[in-house]
């Protein structure tokens, strides 16, 4: 992550530390947090809503070291991170805590801690394909995406008739769910790359192609972190990942328990199967 938001130096009062009189006394505490977040969708928009504010991250800094008494800074540095990645822009954060009058009981400039955390978030991508040996491709996507995604679980592969578009094969598909630390622009462009790894090309809509990979969700619409996005680039949830029994059953398969935000209603993705034509779709 490349983009971030530095905020330094900021001061406080608290009672943080194992001595009676660091508790009683209370000393000043000095933090610098620095965010690692996505900023081309705030740049590009000029939107206070598509990025974080720095004064309300100083609050809540504030408030914790005036918060309740802490033995270790480090205990005060993980609250401070915590508090950071639960902004959903937030993908990760390096919080320093500084104790300039710490008790050393030798001479020194500075004492602080350093901690670096970063969010894993839940996503579900969509793979294609129907030129060429499709499943050896999909499976290959999949490792292509090396570090982008972790924790991943693929469904078995299906094959469908294809929606839209002219004549052209029967499709192989399947569905992963994963974590990933990267922004949701970070991963589309991941994809896309894999996509052109593999010959993707783009000329006809619906048309058939060696790779398609489609960012059905990002975040978990039970706990209310998911993405909602309507942008040309990326459009979060997909728009049209409920109407899809080629997405819909493989996911069910690798996680009975999914859900997909539709509209403004979250819905079980096994009801969503029920709702939809799955005649065509085989198991390989």
């Amino acid at each position: 992550m490349r983009d971030r938001i530095s905020l330094l130096g900021v001061r406080a009062r608290g009672f943080h530390g194992v001595l009676p009189d660091e508790k009683r006394d209370g000393q000043d505490f000095v933090v610098d947090v620095v965010l690692h977040l996505d900023l081309a969708p705030a740049g590009a928009s000029d939107d206070l809503e598509r990025t974080v504010s720095y004064a309300e991250v100083g609050a809540d800094v504030v408030a914790r070291i005036e918060g309740p008494s802490l033995d270790l800074i480090e205990s005060l540095a993980e609250q401070i991170a915590g508090d950071a990645l639960a902004r959903p822009l937030v993908r990760a954060v390096d919080v320093t805590v500084h104790k300039p009058s710490a008790p050393v009981g030798v001479p020194f400039g500075d004492v602080s801690v350093n901690v670096h955390r970063r969010r894993e978030v839940p996503v579900v991508i969509a793979l294609g394909a129907n030129l060429g040996d499709s499943a050896r491709t999909l499976q290959a996507a999949v490792d292509d995406l090396g570090d982008a995604v972790r924790g991943v679980r693929r469904a078995p592969f299906v094959t469908t008739e294809p929606v839209g578009g002219p004549d052209q094969p029967r499709y192989t598909n399947s569905v992963l769910v994963a974590t990933t630390s990267l922004s949701p622009g970070e991963l589309l462009e991941r994809l896309h790359a894999v996509e052109a790894r593999h010959g993707r090309v783009r000329e006809v809509r619906w048309g058939a192609r060696t790779l398609d990979l489609d960012l059905v969700q990002y975040g978990d619409p039970r706990d209310g972190s998911d993405v909602i996005r309507d942008a040309p680039e990326l459009t979060l949830p997909h728009p049209r990942a409920h109407e899809r029994g080629f997405v819909l059953q493989p996911w069910s398969r690798v996680d009975p328990e999914a859900v997909l935000r539709v509209g403004g209603e979250v819905r079980r993705v096994a009801e969503l199967l029920a709702e939809v034509a799955t005649d065509d779709i085989e198991e390989l």
